[in-house]
């Protein structure tokens, strides 16, 4: 999809529901009830497909909130480093659309020599990144032009020490929490902390959302930007449901202190790849080989790396050869890194794998 009818007013003012930067086709709608929406994919805890549905509307209170809280104006240029089918892509649209200024989008595969030229040549000052493209930066000792003024980083935590070494390499790198059901951003670091050292938490709520923190942990919002609803595959055809209710509940465990929001965790099983959520749990099903038990453990640059696991007595090459077409056919997050055998997989007395004990033996036995 190009980019300048996303940045045509009739776009924003249509009715047509769209699923932007994909060739999904949206089922067909006797209601109404996909009018004005965008859609955009994600995963629930299920590992299933789900494509969230945004109003117009919604996703433009956002990019606003978004560009008063990082001082955008009609001087800025949005780049675009982030594919349109996200909603942190796609909010980046439709900020510079919101703010009348200049975006830039850059086509090029990921390099980030490139990336820096690109932000440079196109005078960027305002970007959204996830961990993964800075720890790329930083390990390649690249310097930030000195036209860019904010870097937001999305898609999963930042680590402490790589955003400080990036803050020192002169990228304005600030801590944000969102998600696709937000419209994006929920929480972004205010623009004084670019004067500190980095820390990941906590992060200043917008003042488009309320937040709330549940019995459990959980980190509830509460907004003019949550989605409408969301498609689900069910009995073979696609089936719109509403979203219920003002609150909606994450699966992300957090805190509050003094108003600002501090991330502790996950509720589920999914984790953070590249920037995208997996479920290590859904990739053992589909590699569909029994002996091999699917864990991830931490990587400093893709955040989490999925590990295959097998018995000592069940190593053979057929593992390796399912383990390598699988890879073969599945983007770059969902692929497995390694295969790794161990004397004995730690089970339950109803013979469940103990997972967390397993990722830690990993852990240790790649220390």
């Amino acid at each position: 999809m190009e980019i300048t009818y996303l940045r045509d007013p009739a776009f924003w003012q249509s009715a047509e529901p769209v699923a932007p930067g994909t060739n999904f086709v949206l089922p067909g709608d006797q209601d109404g009830e996909l009018d004005g929406l965008v859609f955009f994919q994600t995963s629930g805890s299920t590992g299933q497909p789900r494509w969230i549905g945004l109003s117009r509307e919604a996703l433009l209170l956002s990019a606003a909130v978004v560009n008063r809280h990082l001082q955008v104006d009609q001087d800025s240029c949005w780049g675009l480093s982030l594919p349109l089918n996200h909603v942190g892509g796609f909010g980046v649209v439709a900020r510079a659309f919101e703010a009348g200024c200049e975006l830039a989008r850059y086509r090029e595969k990921w390099e980030p020599a490139l990336f820096t030229e690109w932000v440079k040549r196109e005078r960027v000052s305002h970007v959204s990144l996830v961990p993964t493209q800075v720890h790329d930066l930083v390990r390649e000792q690249l310097h930030a032009p000195s036209t860019l003024r904010v870097a937001v980083i999305g898609g999963g935590r930042l680590d402490g020490g790589i955003g400080g070494a990036a803050r020192a390499l002169g990228w304005p790198v600030l801590a944000s929490y969102g998600m696709t059901e937000a419209g994006s951003q929920v929480a972004t670091q205010s623009l004084e902390l670019l004067d500190q050292g980095y820390q990941s938490g906590p992060i200043s709520v917008l003042p488009h959302w309320r937040v709330k923190i549940g019995d459990e942990g959980r980190i509830a919002v509460r907004g003019k930007a949550l989605f409408a609803g969301e498609l689900i595959r069910s009995d073979e055809k696609w089936v719109f449901s509403k979203r219920v209710g003002d609150w909606y509940s994450t699966s992300d465990l957090g805190k509050l202190e003094s108003g600002d929001l501090l991330l502790t965790g996950r509720a589920d099983a999914l984790v953070k790849i590249l920037g995208e959520l997996v479920d290590p749990m859904a990739v053992e099903r589909e590699l569909a080989v029994p002996e091999l038990v699917v864990v991830a453990v931490p990587d400093a640059r893709k955040g989490k790396r999925l590990i295959a696991v097998c018995d000592q007595a069940v190593v053979s090459g057929l593992i390796a050869s399912r383990v390598e077409a699988y890879n073969r056919e599945v983007e770059g997050f969902r692929r497995i890194d390694e295969v790794v055998c161990v004397d004995a997989i730690p089970r339950s007395d109803l013979g469940k794998v103990r997972r967390l004990e397993l990722a830690n033996l990993i852990q240790d036995h790649m220390a």
